[in-house]
C-alpha cells in the first residue's frame, strides 16, 4: 500500500484552488431591475402623485356626497306608503318637462328619494343626465342635479372622478391615468424584488439615519402596500383607452365578455303598445306593472327601469347595487303585455366578467363601502409618501448638494443571453397589449443607447 510523500519542513502544503461559483440569475438581473426602478420612479412619479392625490379625494367623495346632497337624496319625513312610480315620474315631468326620461331609480330605502333621469336636457353634458329627486311619499320634487355613470355620481363626485381619470382634458387627458396605471405595477414589482434581495440587516429602520433610514421607510411601506398597488394597476387598466380595449378584445375572444339582457320585445306583440307619453317614460303597460314583473323575478332594490328605446324594444329592469353582495340581475319586460321576455342572472356571468365587475367596484371604493374607501385612502397616502421618500433618496445620493447620480448604464450587458432574450420577448408581448408601457420603455432604451454612444465618442475624442 503506497502513500503520498509528506511535505518536508520547508515545503508548505499547496492550497487547492477555490471552486468557481457562477452568479445566479438574480445577481445579473438586479442591476437592470434597479436601473429600471430608479428611472421609472423618477419619471413616472409625477403622474402617480396626481393619481394618488385625486384617488384619495375620490375615495372620500362618497361620504362627502351624502352630506352635500342630503336634501336631494333623502326625504323630509318617512311616510307609511310609497306612491306608485308613475305618479312620482309625472311629478318630476311636471317640474322638469325638458328632455326625455332615460331611466327611473325607484326609492331604494325608506328614507331615500326616487331619481328620475332625464336625457337630452339643454345645458347638461350629453354624457350625463339630469336627476330629478322625488319624495316617494308625497311626490314633491326635492331638487335636480346632474348625474354621471352607472354609480349615480352627483356633481361633486363627478368632478373629482373626471379629474382623477382625465384631468378634465377629455380623451387626451385619459392618457395620463393609463400611463400611471401601466407603470405602477412595474415600479411596485421591481421595488418588491429589490427589497427582498437585500440582506435582512440592511432592511432595518430603527437606529439608522440619513439615506439608509429613508430607504428603510421607503422599502417597508412599499412591501406592505405592493399588493394593493398591483391590484390598482391591473384593475385601472381594464377600462383604460388602449390597454382596456385590448383586454376587452381578449375577453371577447375567450367568450368571457360581459353579457347583457336582450331588450327586444317578444313575439307578435313587438311594435304594439309601446308608444311613449311625451317622453314621460310610460310605455304600454306602464312603469308600475313592469316593476311588479321584475319583483316577481326576484329583483330587489336598488333597481333601475329603462324605458323601451323604440317600438320594437322592451323595458329593461336591472339591479344596480355594486356593494357586497353585488346585485346585478336584469330582466326585459314586454311593454304590451307586461310579461318577462328575458332574464339574466349575475350568477351566470362568465368568470372573467365577474372578476372584472368585482375588480372595478373594489378599485372605485364601492364593493365594501366605507371600509373599502378607507383602504383606498390609505393606499393613496402610502403612494404619496413613497414618492416623497423616493425623491429624497435621490437627493441624499448627492449628499444634499444636488440631485444624486443616476444608476450606471450598461446593466443589460451583464444579463446572460439565455435570460435576456426571453425577458425581451416577454416585454415586447406585454408592451403590445399595454402600449403606454411598451412605447415609453422602447423610447427610453433608444435614447439611452444613443446617449451612451455619444458619450463614448466624446470620451474617445478627448482621449485622442
Amino acid at each position: 500500500m503506497s502513500t503520498a510523500p509528506s511535505p518536508t519542513k520547508d515545503e508548505a502544503p499547496k492550497a487547492e484552488p477555490a471552486p468557481t461559483v457562477s452568479p445566479g440569475p438574480w445577481a445579473s438581473l438586479r442591476p437592470l431591475v434597479l436601473r429600471l426602478h430608479f428611472y421609472a420612479g423618477v419619471l413616472v412619479a409625477p403622474f402617480l402623485l396626481v393619481a394618488a392625490v385625486t384617488g384619495f379625494l375620490y375615495a372620500g367623495a362618497f361620504q362627502a356626497e351624502k352630506l352635500v346632497y342630503a336634501h336631494e337624496m333623502t326625504v323630509a319625513e318617512v311616510g307609511d306608503t310609497k306612491l306608485p312610480v308613475s305618479e312620482q315620474v309625472s311629478a318630476a315631468r311636471k317640474a322638469h318637462p325638458e328632455g326625455t326620461v332615460s331611466a327611473v331609480r325607484p326609492s331604494p330605502a325608506a328614507d331615500a328619494t326616487t331619481r328620475v333621469l332625464l336625457s337630452g336636457v339643454k345645458g347638461v353634458d350629453p354624457d350625463h343626465t339630469l336627476a330629478v329627486f322625488v319624495d316617494p311619499y308625497t311626490a314633491k320634487v326635492r331638487g335636480a342635479l346632474e348625474q354621471y355613470g352607472s354609480t349615480g355620481a352627483l356633481p361633486l363626485r363627478t368632478w373629482i372622478d373626471e379629474f382623477h381619470r382625465d384631468l378634465h382634458l377629455g380623451d387626451t387627458g385619459r392618457l395620463y391615468s393609463e400611463f400611471a396605471a401601466s407603470w405602477l405595477w412595474v415600479i411596485a414589482a421591481g421595488g418588491l424584488a429589490l427589497w427582498f434581495s437585500r440582506r435582512r440587516a440592511l432592511r432595518k429602520v430603527r437606529g439608522t439615519s440619513g439615506r439608509r433610514r429613508t430607504l428603510g421607510l421607503h422599502g417597508t411601506v412599499g412591501v406592505w402596500t405592493a399588493a394593493g398597488f398591483l391590484f390598482l394597476s391591473a384593475t385601472g387598466l381594464t377600462w383604460s383607452t388602449y390597454a382596456g380595449a385590448n383586454i376587452d378584445e381578449l375577453r371577447t375572444s375567450l367568450g368571457q365578455a360581459t353579457p347583457s339582457v336582450s331588450a327586444t320585445a317578444g313575439g307578435d306583440h313587438a311594435g304594439h303598445g309601446a308608444a311613449a307619453s311625451a317622453g314621460g317614460g310610460e310605455h304600454g303597460v306602464g312603469l308600475d306593472k313592469v316593476l311588479s314583473a321584475a319583483r316577481a323575478e326576484g329583483l330587489t332594490d336598488p333597481v333601475e327601469i329603462v324605458p323601451p328605446a323604440d317600438a320594437d324594444s322592451a323595458y329593461v329592469v336591472r339591479q344596480v347595487q355594486r356593494s357586497w353582495p353585488e346585485k346585478q340581475d336584469s330582466v326585459a319586460v314586454d311593454p304590451a303585455t307586461g310579461e318577462v321576455t328575458d332574464v339574466l342572472r349575475f350568477a351566470d356571468y362568465p368568470l372573467l366578467a365577474k372578476l372584472t365587475r368585482w375588480g372595478i367596484d373594489l378599485h372605485t371604493g364601492i364593493l365594501f363601502g366605507l371600509v373599502n374607501q378607507i383602504a383606498l385612502m390609505a393606499l393613496a397616502l402610502a403612494l404619496v409618501l413613497l414618492i416623497v421618500w423616493g425623491y429624497r433618496m435621490w437627493w441624499q445620493r448627492g449628499r444634499g448638494s444636488s440631485f444624486g447620480r443616476p444608476i450606471p448604464r450598461g446593466a443589460w450587458q451583464q444579463v446572460p443571453p439565455q435570460i435576456l432574450v426571453p425577458c425581451v420577448a416577454g416585454i415586447a408581448v406585454l408592451g403590445y397589449f399595454v402600449p403606454l408601457l411598451g412605447i415609453p420603455l422602447a423610447a427610453f432604451v433608444v435614447a439611452d443607447v444613443l446617449y451612451g454612444e455619444i458619450a463614448h465618442r466624446r470620451a474617445r475624442a478627448s482621449a485622442g
